[in-house]
């Protein structure tokens, strides 16, 4: 019997590629308020020992989350995956309020940058909108009950089984959408 793996204490970080480090850098600077706190460049992959110049930038997301890019000036032109609606994957981010997520909307439209929302969730609400890579961004803030926390989590094994089985969407929830349905009517 193998012993239990060790307790994780978080994410270190979580890396994406960016077309420019520098206007990566200042857009998340300036739209997100994010603070750049580390950048590295070599010419070789420590990991791999591969030849293949890079910059690698830090970003502090709040919280102790830090959000890196890679720049990759010798590797092809980065797309995205094409067979992954553009809608799935995705950096979402928290503010605490409301008001914030709503002042962060406004923010960005007044910059220029298209915003979808909010939408609601049923237990949170949040913003989309691109970064100069095309990654999609999410901004939301919390609105659940803990009544409704506590019965998504009771639930959750039983939906995964459920799909796992059939590949359609169980019902186990379907209060969340009604609550979003009742707020626009």
């Amino acid at each position: 019997m193998s012993a239990s793996p060790p307790q994780l204490g978080g994410i270190h970080h979580v890396a994406y590629r960016c077309r420019d480090a520098r206007e990566t850098v200042e857009f998340y600077e300036k739209h997100l308020g994010m603070e750049f706190t580390l950048a590295f460049a070599e010419d070789e992959v420590p990991s791999t020992g591969e030849h293949d110049p890079y910059m690698h930038v830090f970003l502090d997301a709040g919280g102790g989350n830090v959000l890196a890019f890679f720049e990759l000036p010798q590797q092809p032109e980065m797309s995205r995956d094409p067979n992954t609606p553009q809608w799935v994957q995705h950096i979402a981010f928290k503010v605490e309020t409301l008001d914030a997520l709503l002042a962060m909307r406004d923010r960005l439209r007044e910059s220029g940058i298209d915003v979808i929302g909010p939408t609601h969730h049923g237990i949170f609400k949040s913003i989309y909108f691109f970064d100069p890579n095309g990654h999609r961004l999410e901004v939301a803030t919390d609105i659940g009950t803990p009544t409704q926390l506590a019965e998504l989590k009771r639930v959750s094994r039983d939906m995964l089984d459920e799909w796992s089985r059939t590949k359609k969407a169980p019902r186990h929830v379907a209060w969340l959408h009604e609550l979003a349905r009742e707020e626009h009517s």
